[in-house]
């Protein structure tokens, strides 16, 4: 079991930055793929960035590259996202998703492969 909790949402303007993390509580946090996903409204959730267990392995939704970077620090069972020259076609509810996996360099890209999600925080660009 895997407890997944965001923190760093917020309100910013066109161009701004801001760093999403997500805090996990309970075993072998090391031996799971993390991914972010976003929802805006009247929206589907959709895949940002994911990273493998080892984090040797990082894959971003195109939209995002070079803007976005995902990390983990398993040391302190962590998983941040720093979002660089945001826009308002990112403002969402930013997800945190754990998935087990026996492959250490494997990123998950879909939703329904991930057995455990945060509660969501949101992040608003302004125009």
């Amino acid at each position: 079991q895997v407890q997944l909790v965001e923190s760093g949402g917020g309100l910013v303007q066109n161009g701004d930055s801001l760093r999403l993390s997500c805090a996990a509580s309970g075993r072998s946090f090391s031996r799971y793929a993390m991914g972010w996903f976003r929802q805006a409204p009247g929206k589907q959730r959709e895949f940002v960035a994911g990273i493998s267990w080892s984090g040797s392995t990082t894959q971003y939704v195109d939209s995002v590259k070079g803007r976005f970077t995902i990390s983990r620090d398993n040391a302190k069972n962590t998983v941040s996202l720093e979002m660089n020259s945001l826009k308002p076609e990112d403002t969402a509810v930013y997800y945190c998703a754990a998935a087990g996996t026996w492959v250490s360099t494997r990123v998950i890209l879909t939703a329904a492969d991930y057995d455990y999600w945060g509660q969501g925080t949101q992040v608003t660009v302004s125009s």
